[in-house]
């Protein structure tokens, strides 16, 4: 499949809200995350992301369509949540890039565009005079009902990129899972690397 990988920012990602929002539900339906979840909600997140200072989302396109993308924004930008971890140890988020999603439909995956939405984050990320990059994973039981016998765990991945769990480094996030009633909140372990 012909992919084309870009980085959109400012208007281009506000154009790429409804067809990012759709996708992010799509994909993080899936394992790990079983996200049930709401357009309204999504197309908010993104526009809210989207007006955050630096920020970019790099869309991996077949065609004119978006089969996967993956944001990233300086850290001093994201929501209490996310920075407490690093602020309650005294670290400069100032001086930080937050990767957050990175959403690919399955029968794109394996092609190397993984790396290519790490490679264009962390490009801008340098750009922005960061120091360090993280982001932030769900933390899932091994022996949850949903888990796939066949699910392979993206750890080996992100440490040949570079990143290391940070240990003692977690936040928590609230979402519905497809089986649940209500949001629950779930761990979010975070993984770093300097830049």
């Amino acid at each position: 499949m012909a992919v084309t990988i870009r980085s959109l920012t400012g208007e281009e990602i506000k154009a790429a809200i409804p067809a990012l929002a759709a996708l992010r539900i799509a994909v993080f339906a899936e394992w790990p995350y079983l996200y049930d979840g709401d357009l309204a909600y999504e197309e908010d997140y993104l526009r809210e992301f989207a007006a955050a200072p630096d920020a970019v989302l790099v869309a991996a396109m077949d065609g004119d369509r978006i089969v996967g993308a993956a944001t990233a924004s300086p850290m001093a930008a994201q929501k209490d949540e996310f920075r407490r971890p690093f602020e309650k140890r005294g670290l400069a988020t100032q001086d930080m890039f937050y990767f957050g999603e990175s959403v690919l439909l399955p029968e794109y995956r394996g092609q190397g565009i993984g790396h290519a939405f790490f490679d264009h984050r962390e490009t801008q990320a340098r750009k922005c005079s960061a120091k360090t990059a993280c982001f932030a994973a769900v933390v899932r039981p091994a022996d949850h009902p949903d888990r796939p016998a066949n699910y392979r765990p993206l750890d080996a991945f992100w440490q040949a990129r570079g990143y290391e769990k940070v240990p003692g480094f977690e936040t928590g996030l609230a979402w519905k899972d497809h089986r649940d009633a209500a949001e629950t909140e779930k761990a979010m372990q975070y993984w770093m690397r300097a830049l």
